[in-house]
């Protein structure tokens, strides 16, 4: 394909296709700053995609703004009732969002399935936020909570919503783990190796609402809230992986090293990736 048949997504550096072609996307990428980069995307991106950057960064917003409210009202950081889930669960589901829907752009989907996908995902960011924020500001807690209906119905959608977005970024995983990437081989590299240790994530939030579930029903309430969360620095670690990794291998496309150079630095990140995770996995259960 010559240059002038490229479309503006390709030129762009947008196009996940156009990734494996080294000089028509690198060099133009080169010359666009952030701004224009962000700009571009927005502009080129399919409509559900659009929602999901939206979206998130609303998600985000809501977060940075209860940063605001724990200045003001004070009041612990830690333990099941902070004004911390709503500000970090905020950031942590915004940033989520806007990824998930960046790195399915690079997945092999059917249109029909992938807005779907990333429909089904969007909705439930939105409902565990809100359902986060919801309980911090009735001042009770938000997860494994069952004192009234009221609580016991915040819960257990919460609880579905996690299983929901289980569901569908197991089938994004899947999707990549299969090789279905379109990309340069650091790119497919950087998702499959994302994926991998996202679903990991997912097993490690799964664990941490199961310990507090026996905890609970085992009658230490109270025990249930301290030492769910034995896992949650592994769990956020491991659920970013994708967009870190993938944007690593973004940026590098849009250096001048060519693509087994690039390809050589993403296996390096993930191996260090895997190994500081790996640690942060066994100092979390260790000191249970």
């Amino acid at each position: 394909m010559s240059d002038d048949r490229l479309s503006e997504r390709d030129k762009a550096g947008l196009n996940p296709v156009a990734e494996g072609r080294s000089n028509p996307v690198s060099t133009a990428a080169q010359t666009r700053s952030p701004r224009e980069h962000i700009v571009a995307a927005l502009r080129d991106a399919r409509p559900v995609e659009r929602i999901g950057y939206l979206v998130g960064a609303a998600l985000v917003l809501a977060g940075v703004a209860h940063v605001a409210v724990f200045l003001i009202n004070g009041g612990p950081w830690y333990g099941p009732v902070s004004w911390r889930k709503p500000i970090t669960f905020g950031l942590s589901f915004g940033l989520s969002l806007i990824s998930v829907a960046w790195v399915a752009s690079y997945l092999r989907l059917t249109e029909r399935n992938r807005t779907v996908l990333l429909g089904v995902f969007a909705a439930d960011c939105v409902l565990e936020v809100t359902g986060i924020t919801l309980q911090a500001w009735r001042g009770v807690p938000s997860h494994l909570n069952t004192e009234t209906a009221f609580d016991t119905v915040v819960a257990f959608g919460l609880a579905l919503g996690g299983a929901v977005l289980v569901v569908v970024l197991g089938t994004l995983a899947v999707v990549a783990l299969r090789g279905r990437v379109d990309g340069a081989p650091s790119m497919r590299l950087a998702l499959r190796a994302g994926f991998g240790l996202l679903a990991t994530g997912l097993l490690a939030g799964a664990a941490m609402i199961a310990r507090g579930e026996a905890l609970i029903n085992g009658g230490d309430t109270q025990a249930g809230y301290d030492h769910a969360g034995f896992l949650k620095a592994f769990h956020g670690v491991t659920l970013h992986a994708v967009l870190v990794l993938l944007a690593l291998a973004w940026l590098l496309a849009r250096t001048r090293l060519d693509e087994v150079a690039r390809t050589r630095v993403v296996a390096w990140a993930v191996t260090t990736y895997v190994a500081a995770a790996a640690a942060i996995l066994v100092v979390s259960i260790v000191m249970v």
